[in-house]
């Protein structure tokens, strides 16, 4: 035989979803589960030939699909028959080096490779990952994926509905701890302003959704180069705190104030750079008055921190640096 791939087990994940069938040689990845989908929106799906072999044996209820919807895997609920629970055995339910075993079963009558996905839990180790590869190479596979679950802030499959609807919003898994930022809703609302700076005519876009201001665009005319990279960076990561709950005046606080080397007055203001700029164009739409504001003199050279006058001297409130010590 001349060609060494004539057959192959491809990925079929989409494939296998527009067809409503198995995906591959995997085994399923729960009998209930929540789908992430375009802009963060979650369907809960359950596989249905469990509902339809439950009904069929009489014992489908809510109290079971809530039940079964809590870890995805039917195998230490009560009440259901154990030859149903041999059959519908999840990616979880199966033991890493099972996982390896079964694509080596295959990839034994195969040219070439064989996708398949060994699923760890979140608590997996790097010592637990090194044995599936080794094993796959012992056992003949010419590759192996693995996925360790909960290692990425979005999946798109994910096991449990019990999630409040904070979590659910933010994306967190049940009882994570740390911020999350909110999801983007379809449709924001908002103002674009034009201010000059020293680098030129600097435009800032700013967007709301129903809980406040939730992004910040800038974009600098025609300039392009680090300088159009590095607003755009700042408008992300101004955008990022604010759905992920930092108030604006804090974010005002750090990048208020910060200069660079070409200075620019407008309508009696100075702008004393991009970032300044920025800030300026979001006091002007929350009417913070800049009374409110301290007085930023650039950043703290140890920290980053910000800069204010305090009895006549450079101080940074973050670090303690003071241009007087």
């Amino acid at each position: 035989m001349r060609n060494a791939t004539v057959t192959t087990v491809a990925p079929t994940g989409t494939i296998s979803i527009i067809a409503g069938c198995s995906s591959g040689v995997e085994p399923i990845f729960a009998v209930a589960y929540e789908r992430m989908v375009l802009d963060g929106e979650a369907l809960s799906e359950m596989h249905p030939l469990f509902e339809e072999v439950a009904k069929q044996n009489g014992f489908f209820n809510k109290e079971l699909a809530e039940q079964v919807a809590e870890t995805g895997s039917i195998r230490q609920i009560k009440g259901i028959p154990g030859k149903i629970k041999r059959l519908f055995v999840t990616a979880h339910d199966v033991a890493p080096e099972w996982h390896v075993q079964s694509q080596a079963a295959f990839q034994k009558y195969t040219d070439n490779a064989v996708s398949k996905t060994v699923n760890f839990p979140h608590d997996a180790t790097p010592e637990d990952v090194e044995k599936v590869y080794r094993l796959a190479y012992k056992t003949g596979c010419k590759g192996v994926t693995i996925y360790r679950y909960g290692s990425r802030d979005q999946q798109v499959l994910n096991l449990g509905r019990h999630q409040t609807s904070e979590d659910r919003e933010t994306g967190s898994k049940p009882g994570e701890s740390g911020i999350v930022p909110r999801v983007r809703p379809i449709r924001t609302s908002g103002v674009t302003e034009r201010i000059n700076t020293g680098c030129g005519k600097l435009y800032v876009t700013i967007n709301e959704d129903e809980k406040g201001i939730c992004e910040v665009f800038a974009q600098m005319g025609k300039t392009g180069g680090c300088a159009s990279s590095q607003i755009e960076a700042a408008g992300r990561l101004i955008s990022l705190a604010l759905r992920s709950g930092v108030k604006v005046e804090a974010i005002l606080k750090q990048i208020s104030g910060i200069r660079c080397p070409s200075p620019i007055w407008q309508n009696g203001k100075m702008v004393l750079s991009c970032p300044d700029g920025i800030t300026q164009v979001i006091k002007n739409y929350t009417q913070i008055s800049t009374t409110d504001m301290p007085a930023m003199m650039g950043a703290c050279p140890d920290c980053g921190g910000a800069l204010e006058h305090e009895g006549g001297c450079l101080v940074c409130r973050s670090c303690g640096f003071s241009r007087c010590s």
